[in-house]
């Protein structure tokens, strides 16, 4: 499969990341944060589902200081098991310092305009908040983020649009957690928060076990139209 090598920036090694190229160029480009189960058939298919859109999709290898190339799934609960795991020894960090590199890394890949966004799911979307209040991204999107009710210290430091997808039944996100992010983020104007009904966590992850049709598409559309405005 296509793939980059990116330079960590603090020194410590290099790590991988699965690059998807759109029919045309120039281009901007998605940094696509996965879940905690790796750089795995879901995520490479999102990225291509993103460059398909006409943007360059790159998803880096976030696990490689545990251990590179995890491509795991939902389907077991010893994969579960291994994926929380993982959660639970990655340093968040140094996974933000590792999108931040990837981030440059994409604005100078052949073919790109020089802009570029950032879109997250579960963990990742997590990630995609704290790149919407920690980097110079052009644009952030949240797919069923968790724990971002402890990271509302900082919303204030976000001045790029972010788009937020959260499920009114994420068996990961506690209402309490939910109505506290709709109402501390309410006063930012560039924060778009809209819960799907009815909906649990993963709902956009076609095949997954929460995979539901109608939420999904109208998030993507949501999340297609902000790509557009923002990365041309």
């Amino acid at each position: 499969m296509p793939e980059i090598t990116i330079q960590a920036s603090d020194g410590s090694g290099s790590f991988g990341a699965y690059l998807a190229m759109p029919r045309q160029v120039p281009a901007g480009a998605v940094v696509m944060i996965q879940e905690i189960f790796g750089v795995n058939h879901a995520m490479r298919a999102l990225s291509d589902w993103v460059a398909d859109m006409g943007f360059i999709a790159v998803c880096p290898d976030l696990f490689w200081r545990q251990e590179p190339g995890i491509q795991i799934t939902d389907a077991t609960k010893e994969e579960w098991d291994r994926a929380f795991a993982l959660m639970n020894g990655f340093d968040q960090a140094k996974g933000i310092e590792d999108l931040k590199a990837t981030l440059a890394a994409a604005r100078t890949l052949p073919g790109c305009n020089g802009k570029a966004a950032t879109m997250g799911f579960c963990l990742g979307g997590r990630l995609a908040f704290m790149m919407a209040a920690q980097s110079d991204a052009d644009c952030n999107i949240s797919y069923y983020g968790v724990g971002i009710d402890q990271l509302l210290g900082d919303k204030d430091r976000i001045s790029k649009p972010l788009l937020m997808h959260v499920a009114e039944k994420d068996r990961f996100v506690p209402e309490e957690a939910r109505k506290k992010m709709q109402a501390e983020l309410a006063g930012n104007s560039q924060v778009a928060l809209h819960v799907y009904p009815g909906v649990d966590h993963a709902f956009a992850r076609m095949g997954g076990h929460s995979w539901d049709g109608r939420a999904a598409t109208i998030a993507n559309g949501r999340t297609a139209e902000l790509l557009a405005r923002c990365l041309g």
